[in-house]
């Protein structure tokens, strides 16, 4: 008679910004292909959207709140039910949460956080009192958990400073980036014309917003176009959209550079771009360069805390510059169209982000060996 699948739990809300839900769906899709039964308990607010999940070894139980803040109800409710063995829980907010429902449940569940987020760099320029307000309950709760997961090294250790906390408490495993739907995407032709010229198309992709520093991008290609022809597009959108055209134009590049906006398919775009920039103040593992990597594109990407370092190692996979310097990106740019990395190459560098390999060492973390070793 085999034995009863192991029974985990994911608590995440799925708010509409996408990236930690995406990541979350890769990793149960991972997940689900093991011996294994997964409950993804969500809070959907009203920008989110409800998850799809068709495997049949992954249960999704909506807990009914559009905040997670309010869900201490719903989880303490749940954990006395169902009783999994781990708990896993996305988003410092959230993990307070659920650290206040396991005490208050007194179950055996053995309890994680998941932190994706380089808190001390999202909270560089905010308020003392704001500061305050996110450092200080997760240096008082979070010694409470059984293990902390930080999706790169400089998470991890960024974690271990705001938390106090050291020693194997606190971990890191790469995120879930790369999936099979990845490489059909990318094949998928992209409908932008520029495409269909002989013209280096530059590509930068995230969110208009202040940590992904567009405006370094935009002056250092302003460099470049000075030496030689090329284009740049930025994909994405967001509240720095007018500002970043506006800048553009002040140095006369609308004409080479384009901002299409929200793409359903970036893959398709970064699979055909000369070149794939990533010039973020900060990140918390910055999965667009892992992305970009998997498709074989040549990558130059600032030195910021965190991610970059560690997927480029150390510069091996693709040059690495000071954040902020639009002079130093612009001469590590026009090298790499010159001299670009095989990508055959580029592709060793991102190996630990496929879906099997980050699912695999999750298990090892949160249960056990399904197999008895440790992964590969």
């Amino acid at each position: 008679m085999s034995a009863s699948p192991r029974h985990l739990a994911l608590f995440v809300a799925f708010s509409g910004t996408g990236g930690v839900e995406r990541v979350t769906l890769n990793l149960l899709q991972g997940l689900a292909a093991h011996d294994v039964r997964v409950d993804l308990l969500t809070v959907v607010s009203r920008r989110g959207t409800p998850p799809v999940v068709p495997w049949p070894n992954v249960r999704v139980i909506d807990l009914g709140v559009k905040h997670s803040q309010h869900a201490i109800p719903a989880l303490v409710r749940y954990l006395q039910k169902e009783q999994p063995e781990v708990l896993m829980v996305a988003k410092d907010r959230a993990v307070r949460t659920a650290i206040v429902a396991h005490w208050l449940a007194k179950v055996p569940t053995r309890l994680v956080g998941q932190l994706h987020m380089n808190m001390t760099g999202f909270l560089a320029n905010k308020p003392f009192y704001q500061r305050w307000l996110r450092k200080a309950p997760m240096r008082l709760l979070f010694p409470s958990l059984d293990l902390i997961i930080g999706v790169s090294e400089g998470v991890a250790d960024d974690t271990r400073q705001v938390t106090g906390l050291q020693g194997e408490k606190v971990i890191a495993i790469r995120n879930p980036v790369i999936t099979p739907e990845l490489f059909k995407m990318a094949e998928i032709a992209p409908h932008h014309p520029w495409f269909k010229e002989d013209i280096p198309i530059i590509l930068g992709a995230g969110r208009l917003s202040p940590e992904k520093d567009f405006p370094t991008l935009i002056r250092a290609f302003g460099h470049l176009r000075k030496s030689r022809k090329a284009r740049l597009m930025i994909i994405g959108e967001g509240p720095l959209e007018g500002k970043l055209k506006a800048l553009a134009a002040s140095l006369g590049l609308l004409e080479d550079v384009a901002f299409p906006g929200y793409e359903a398919n970036p893959f398709a775009y970064m699979k055909r771009a000369a070149l794939f920039v990533m010039s973020s103040a900060w990140e918390g593992s910055g999965n667009v360069l892992v992305e970009a990597l998997a498709l074989g594109t040549p990558a130059v990407s600032t030195d910021c805390p965190y991610g970059p370092r560690e997927t480029l190692d150390g510069g091996r996979y693709g040059a690495l510059v000071p954040v902020g310097d639009d002079l130093a990106l612009s001469k590590a740019m026009l090298k790499t169209l010159d001299e670009p990395l095989p990508p055959a190459f580029l592709r060793e560098a991102v190996t630990d982000f496929t879906i099997e390999a980050s699912a695999r060492h999750y298990l090892h973390a949160l249960l056990s060996p399904l197999d008895g070793e440790a992964p590969r």
